[in-house]
């Protein structure tokens, strides 16, 4: 392959929506389903991730709370305790974030249902987690044969494409919840 360097504008923007493309026709639709679900189901939601990808999570995060769930940033000071009937999401890219993993551990003492979005479905948080939703993106230190590889630095396409695939995620909730882009905007901070 050429240099990226050396590539145009176009062709480089041309490789990455060529990337996306194939990570979501790779997308396990049984699995997202199995999520939404679970979302559906939660009293409530705790989500939790770090550097690029844990913005992704508290951008869905956020979107949830439009959709209505009671949906808490594990890191705000304002975070209830955890309890049966609640789910926790966890973004962990390469499922060996050591301080995610702890949090992991930490919150299945409290009967929460665990939700792990990874690269790297064989780790070992993935494999302990209730469930799981493997994003077929490369990721940053991931080894996992089965992802789409990346021209990009690191863990560039995964930490791209949660954005993208939370997005459709509220998407299809809002159909499955029954609500209106109206009802999520009511939702919106009001004091801007």
């Amino acid at each position: 392959m050429e240099r990226i360097e050396k590539m145009t504008y176009l062709e480089l923007y041309e490789l990455l929506l060529e990337e996306h493309r194939q990570v979501f026709a790779a997308q396990d639709e049984m699995q997202l389903e199995s999520m939404m679900k679970m979302i559906i189901k939660a009293a409530r939601i705790f989500v939790t991730g770090c550097g690029r990808e844990g913005i992704a999570a508290r951008s869905f995060a956020m979107r949830l709370m439009h959709l209505g769930k009671e949906t808490h940033w594990l890191w705000d000071d304002t975070t209830p305790g955890m309890q049966k009937g609640d789910l926790f999401i966890v973004v962990n890219g390469y499922g060996k974030i050591g301080h995610i993993n702890y949090l992991f551990d930490q919150a299945g003492k409290t009967g929460v249902s665990r939700l792990v979005i990874t690269g790297a479905p064989l780790e070992r948080t993935p494999q302990e987690a209730e469930y799981s939703l493997f994003v077929p993106a490369c990721v940053y230190k991931g080894s996992d044969m089965r992802v789409v590889k990346s021209v990009q630095p690191m863990g560039n396409l995964f930490e791209q494409h949660l954005f993208l695939l939370f997005d459709i995620v509220v998407m299809l909730l809002t159909d499955k919840m029954n609500l209106t882009h109206g009802q999520m905007e009511s939702r919106h901070r009001n004091i801007e």
